[in-house]
């Protein structure tokens, strides 16, 4: 497949280096050179350096015979522009578009991406992912990551692992025999900064960050045999009140259990206009860094801290301070993923990266046949995929004991039918099931292989 990447950014970046792995025919382009070199020295791409809404840049990237472009530029305005010259004049069959503000958002105006006004096929908005993977985080305070699949009946968790957890230095093996009823299977383990699919035969280790697959209906018990219990978040301090953190009180708010929310954010104006949309959310105009704040928003006695705000370096310090003065956990937006091994040492439970959620969604969005959706684990270097499968799939029919999976490739939980369960090595992969899949990054061409789709979305 032909695509052109709008943006070398980050999140471009990233989806350059998944759609170049898996053999496709990528063009990057961004009026930063920079950037543009730095794609070409690093990734199997051809790198195009100017502005992607101009028609002879695109052109030059191939636009006449691209299959799809990516605009995920740093300004809105080129993005739709992009999709628009993309489609008026190159035909592009497929435009995704990263979308930040949030009047370009606003339901009432969706009709404005028909494809005879601004000819938009998915629009992404990085603001929403990122506070729904904050409500993720609140939802399931005792997991450091946290994503649904087979239509919410099946969660992918990320626990830590402490010293007193009551499984550590069992071999997975024993816990599926101790265990027998639990729809819950563990496919991926972080262990001193490698991540990998494991085998019968490993132990979990103090220390560890595991990801495991369970029923949604088996989360609690779940969570309790991993040494986490589970407490309802009744008081949460939102450090930024912008979009994100605006999205994420509102959402609080419309719940039906009673979860008292406090609002901190710097900027006057930006808290005002907080406090204008929220109707029960207290907002607090002040440095989310000041103690005597902090204290006033009741901080000592907050079941939660979410910190949001477009600093790092803010998110990690409100979030020790939190913690220090008696909050029992903290969430934090970290956008440099090189901030992301101090949150252990630094008694950060859950971390948001909105690149990550991004590349996700976007990632979601591409794949097609009978791929239902697609999780991007870490800093790009797992995807969790969850797919039907066909008749024409070499593991239609198979025990998975006999299915050729590489190392990097771990079953979740199945959908047969109206039942989710918990595959073992004598579970037979029928057509029309729904799986889910652990694959390292390396090993997804070969799962698309074995599933018989193609991130080609014809």
């Amino acid at each position: 497949m032909k695509v052109i990447i709008c943006g070398a950014g980050q999140v471009g970046w990233q989806i350059a280096r998944h759609l170049s792995g898996e053999k496709n025919d990528v063009t990057v382009v961004d009026n930063n050179a920079e950037l543009v070199r730095r794609a070409t020295d690093t990734l199997d791409v051809q790198g195009i350096a100017g502005f992607a809404s101009y028609p002879d840049i695109l052109d030059r990237a191939g636009a006449r015979d691209a299959d799809m472009i990516i605009a995920a530029t740093h300004s809105d305005e080129v993005n739709m522009v992009t999709c628009q010259v993309a489609h008026s004049v190159f035909s592009v069959p497929r435009k995704i578009a990263r979308l930040r503000s949030q009047s370009y958002l606003t339901a009432i105006y969706s009709d404005l991406y028909r494809r005879d006004h601004m000819p938009i096929d998915v629009v992404i908005s990085p603001e929403r992912e990122v506070a729904e993977a904050a409500l993720r985080r609140l939802a399931a305070p005792a997991a450091f990551d946290i994503q649904a699949f087979l239509g919410g009946q099946a969660q992918l968790v990320g626990i830590a692992l402490s010293d007193d957890c009551p499984v550590v230095n069992t071999p997975l093996r024993q816990l599926t025999d101790l265990f027998s009823t639990l729809r819950a299977i563990v496919v991926g383990v972080r262990r001193e900064d490698r991540l990998f699919a494991p085998v019968a035969d490993d132990q979990l280790f103090a220390g560890d960050q595991v990801y495991l697959f369970c029923h949604s209906d088996d989360l609690t018990r779940t969570l309790e045999i991993f040494g986490k219990t589970t407490r309802k978040q009744e008081r949460v301090v939102i450090l930024g009140g912008g979009n994100v953190g605006l999205s994420v009180a509102s959402a609080l708010e419309k719940r039906t259990e009673r979860i008292r929310a406090k609002v901190i954010e710097m900027d006057r104006e930006v808290a005002e206009r907080a406090a204008d949309a929220l109707e029960r959310t207290i907002v607090l105009n002040g440095d989310g860094l000041d103690a005597d704040l902090l204290a006033e928003a009741g901080i000592q006695r907050a079941d939660a801290i979410l910190a949001v705000t477009d600093d790092d370096k803010i998110n990690i310090l409100a979030s020790v301070r939190a913690k220090a003065a008696g909050c029992n956990m903290a969430i934090c937006l970290v956008n440099d993923p090189t901030m992301v091994p101090l949150m252990r040492t630094l008694d950060i439970d859950a971390f948001i990266n909105p690149r990550a959620t991004t590349v996700s969604s976007i990632l979601r969005h591409i794949r097609h046949g009978r791929v239902r959706g697609v999780y991007s684990v870490g800093d790009a270097e797992a995807e969790v995929i969850e797919a039907q499968v066909l008749s024409t799939s070499p593991i239609a029919g198979q025990m998975i004991r006999d299915i050729d999976f590489p190392e990097g490739v771990m079953v979740g939980v199945m959908q047969k039918g109206d039942k989710i369960i918990r595959p073992t090595g004598s579970t037979r992969i029928d057509e029309g099931d729904v799986i889910t899949l652990f694959s390292m990054a390396a090993d997804v061409p070969e799962v698309e292989r074995l599933l018989q789709v193609s991130i080609d979305f014809f």
